[in-house]
């Protein structure tokens, strides 16, 4: 038996993918002021931000006034865009919801880079096997700008698994314990910054700024962030980073399950062998790279 949850989750790079009101790129590095200058480069930039959004609905899809709201955009210029992009085979419409979803043409050019993740490649067998020690679903997240996405999934032998997200999945860093984790190996000035960027799509899952950080600080304190209700009712998720020297985490290792198995004692032996096979991936990763030099 499976148990699974979808929804709007987020999108990409929120300082390309977000824009203020007056249709200006907000948070723009200043390096980019220039390429703005060049014809088209304004609506490419929008055209992206549009796709990361819709993105994040999967096989769900995204409502028009959602990505209005997430975006900053005004409603005209996103249903411009959204018009070409359906056009161009970026972006399909679903006739019976009216949810814009991530359209064939996309997905054929990611099929032209299919070894952009050799983390996953790396972490597979660990991940495998912890999902074989804990019996529950373990999840491999890593950030992409202030996005966190799901690159991998390893189901255990417990009857009941918690499918909570999918594959490919992009969520706004803080949304989710994965995206907590990784958030709270990062100074508390920077996370911060990126969780009030991310405010406008963390509002439309519900969230509130003050929420996250609260939840980022406890993570910071604790080393893992667990979050006792997830996103289905009765089940619980638990997460930690991926930790390479000091420097920004690798990813993020998350195990979900029915929340009776992730409480009491439980929790602490599923947490010390996730941690167990984080530092493994770390060692490993470490032991690639030096070769690679």
């Amino acid at each position: 038996m499976n148990a699974r949850a979808g929804g709007i989750t987020g999108d990409g790079d929120a300082l390309r993918g977000t824009v203020d009101d007056d249709d200006t790129p907000r948070g723009t590095a200043a390096g980019n002021e220039a390429d703005d200058a060049l014809p088209g480069a304004q609506t490419v930039r929008r055209a992206m931000a549009i796709l990361r959004l819709v993105a994040c609905g999967q096989e769900r899809g995204v409502r028009l006034i959602d990505l209005v709201r997430m975006s900053g955009l005004n409603r005209p210029t996103v249903h411009r865009l959204l018009k070409t992009l359906v056009q161009e085979g970026a972006v399909e419409q679903d006739a019976a919801t009216r949810r814009y979803l991530i359209g064939g043409e996309i997905s054929l050019l990611g099929l032209a880079r299919t070894r952009r993740f050799p983390l996953l490649t790396l972490a597979d067998p660990y991940l495998a096997e912890l999902a074989d020690q804990v019996g529950d679903t373990v999840f491999l997240s890593v950030r992409h700008g202030h996005d966190s996405i799901c690159i991998g999934r390893k189901t255990g032998h417990h009857p009941i698994q918690v499918l909570s997200i999918e594959v490919g999945v992009r969520r706004p860093l803080g949304l989710g314990v994965s995206g907590v984790a990784l958030l709270s190996c990062l100074d508390a000035s920077e996370s911060a910054a990126i969780v009030q960027a991310n405010a406008a799509r963390l509002a439309v899952a519900g969230e509130s700024v003050d929420d996250i950080l609260r939840r980022v600080d406890q993570a910071r304190a604790s080393g893992i962030a667990h979050a006792p209700n997830g996103l289905m009712p009765g089940t619980s998720a638990v997460a930690l980073a991926i930790r390479a020297d000091d420097r920004e985490p690798l990813g993020a290792v998350t195990v979900t399950a029915m929340a009776d198995r992730l409480a009491g004692g439980r929790l602490a032996q599923v947490v010390e062998r996730m941690r167990d096979r984080a530092q493994a991936i770390a060692r490993r990763h470490a032991e690639v790279s030096e070769r690679r030099r």
